[in-house]
């Protein structure tokens, strides 16, 4: 099973491994829209939730499962945009194709709660401004509608045991953390904390080592737990977590033309997404 899964993920990973701009690369940026929406519409109707930035109309693809049980619905999303001239392999490839194989996963096997899966557009530039993530919260905030938790899959893929090629952001972390980047870490604000040790727990079942942060004050002490679309539903009230491989903190091909897929360790990915 773990072998057909990785086959599965680099499947999608050649597909939207490309530049993806959405203002600077629009072909590449339909395509990958494309190829999400006609994946996830293979377990069910796709909701298009539109959004106008910069007097461009952007798109946030959302797919609803059924869970075991009635109640309030986990929302999973991945970013699907990449920055100017990046094939973006690990930001966010690697997020959107763990997307797109849970929805396969559980409309076959459904969840304990319900799932609303989401492909968001724009995370690259929500630091300037609106994105999919922030527009969406707004709304589900607006709206009165509650969840029972938002995860925000950002950058899966890199690993690296290397003695010291993990970083931190804060020297405190540096005694209580791995220095190796082979790890995958949770943060999340403190409602989510037994959220945080569950799928830590599960994650390392699959052999995949895990570590968790619980942060306070939606992240301010350290900005760098922010750098995702979880960040705005811990503005608007949300129980929210990022899976991270920690980004910059430990991939030299961050932001760059070389994070291709063939930086990325697979087996790492699948025990993730397991």
């Amino acid at each position: 099973m773990a072998l057909e899964l990785k086959e599965r993920l680099f499947t999608h990973l050649q597909q939207i491994v490309r530049d993806r701009d959405p203002y600077l690369a629009t072909a590449g940026h339909f395509f990958v829209q494309q190829y999400i929406y006609q994946q996830l519409e293979k377990y069910g109707s796709v909701e298009i939730f539109e959004f106008t930035v910069r007097g461009k109309t952007h798109q946030n693809l959302i797919l609803n499962l059924p869970g075991k049980q009635h109640g309030f619905p986990i929302l999973v999303g991945a970013h699907y945009d990449a920055v100017p001239g990046t094939p973006g392999a690990d930001d966010n490839a690697t997020g959107v194709a763990v997307l797109l194989e849970l929805a396969r996963i559980f409309a076959n096997e459904p969840a304990k709660h319900p799932l609303r899966l989401v492909a968001f557009d724009l995370e690259e530039y929500g630091l300037l401004g609106n994105s999919g993530a922030s527009e969406y919260a707004a709304y589900l905030r607006q709206q009165n509608q509650k969840l029972r938790l938002m995860i925000s899959l950002e950058m899966l893929g890199y690993c690296d045991s290397t003695p010291g090629s993990q970083q931190y952001p804060v020297s405190l972390l540096k005694r209580l953390y791995p220095n190796c980047g082979n790890f995958i870490g949770l943060i999340g604000n403190l409602p989510t904390i037994f959220d945080l040790i569950y799928l830590s727990r599960s994650i390392r079942q699959t052999g995949v080592p895990s570590e968790w942060l619980p942060v306070f004050n939606k992240g301010s002490i350290v900005p760098q737990t922010r750098l995702s679309d979880h960040a705005h539903f811990w503005d608007r009230g949300y129980p929210a977590m990022m899976i991270t491989d920690t980004a910059m903190l430990r991939n030299p091909h961050y932001h760059k033309a070389s994070d291709t897929i063939e930086t990325l360790n697979l087996d790492f990915l699948a025990g993730v997404c397991l």
